[in-house]
């Protein structure tokens, strides 16, 4: 067998591979586009205003990315995790947040593992590592906290007590007077 079939058929690879984590890749891809065409628009035109190049940068990113992380959560929530319900008590705007706090987490599980990498690695090939393993966690973290499927009350398994027998029979019980 060669090494291609083998690694195909490893089990982290399979789980890799099936379908909501390549949604989930696809979803992140399309951040990037939406990520580096705000960046160009408020660069170039928006924030043109901005005197200072380090502000208009600041000003620029901080538009980028809430616009791509905008376009993740709505993508994500509407095709990625589409099959799962959500809480309907939970506003949007809160899960939104949840998403959010989640992604900045991987951010920064990204962030340190690339600064432990580079002790070790040249620094694109340790940063391209780090994304991969963010995109793993950032991928779980969604998974079972923010997308986890809520089922609504009357679906949740409950123990089933039984119900305690009557007594048919005409004698009286120990319970019972005489």
């Amino acid at each position: 067998m060669n090494a291609l079939a083998r690694f195909a058929r490893h089990p982290l690879t399979a789980w890799v591979f099936k379908k909501r984590f390549m949604k989930f890749g696809t979803v992140g891809a399309s951040g990037v586009v939406v990520n580096l065409a705000m960046l160009y628009v408020c660069q170039e035109f928006l924030f043109t205003a901005i005197q200072s190049h380090d502000m208009r940068l600041n000003v620029s990113l901080a538009v980028a990315i809430f616009f791509a992380t905008a376009n993740n959560f709505h993508w994500n929530r509407y095709w990625t995790w589409a099959d799962r319900h959500h809480r309907p008590d939970k506003h949007i705007v809160l899960h939104f947040g949840q998403y959010a706090l989640a992604c900045w987490v991987g951010i920064v599980v990204q962030v340190i593992l690339t600064k432990l990498f580079t002790l070790y690695l040249y620094y694109l090939i340790a940063n391209a590592s780090a994304i991969v393993i963010a995109s793993l966690f950032n991928f779980l973290v969604n998974n079972f906290w923010t997308f986890r499927s809520h089922k609504p009350v009357d679906e949740i398994a409950l123990p089933i007590i039984p119900e305690p027998e009557t007594e048919t029979s005409d004698e009286p019980s120990a319970n019972e007077t005489r």
